[in-house]
């Protein structure tokens, strides 16, 4: 029989990814898809590329993580770095979204999906990871540029 057809018994890789509330990338990291993804939480959050401004009482900053991240370690980190955490536990049923407000996880997975269109970063085809890396990262700039030239180009409503 052999081994598993989908599994090819190659490395996979784990990209682990911040994002601002509108899903703009702002920091990622890769690493070996057996990683637990707490492990990787310092990492991701020091990869963050733009200068975030201080957390302060009137206005704390938020972030959100799904169950992956439910344990001490984790819930340190996020503290450590001045973050107010919101980490499903495990077990936790899903509660619904209140009316107008979007899935918080949703839009780290659109981010996702839309980094997966990209053919070079979908399949691995490169050997090294700091190559990899760096076409991640160059997708997340791609976004951003495309993110900037669209709202340019949007009509301003005016007052009749």
């Amino acid at each position: 029989m052999g081994p598993n057809p989908t599994d090819r018994a190659k490395n996979g890789t784990k990209r682990s990814l911040i994002v601002d509330r509108d899903g703009g990338p702002t920091g990622v990291v890769i690493d070996g898809a057996n990683v637990n993804d707490h492990k990787l939480l310092t990492a991701t959050i020091e990869a963050i590329v733009v200068q975030r401004p201080q957390p302060t009482e009137d206005a704390p900053q938020h972030l959100c993580l799904d169950k992956g991240y439910d344990c001490p370690a984790a819930r340190e980190v996020v503290a450590k770095h001045g973050y107010t955490p919101h980490i499903r536990s495990r077990g936790e049923e899903k509660k619904p979204c209140r009316r107008g407000h979007k899935p918080r996880r949703w839009v780290v997975e659109r981010t996702l999906g839309w980094l997966s269109k990209c053919r070079a970063i979908l399949v691995r085809y490169d050997k090294h990871d700091f190559n990899y890396l760096g076409l991640v990262q160059f997708a997340c700039a791609l976004y951003w540029y495309r993110r900037k030239r669209r709202l340019e180009n949007q009509p301003i409503l005016q007052a009749a």
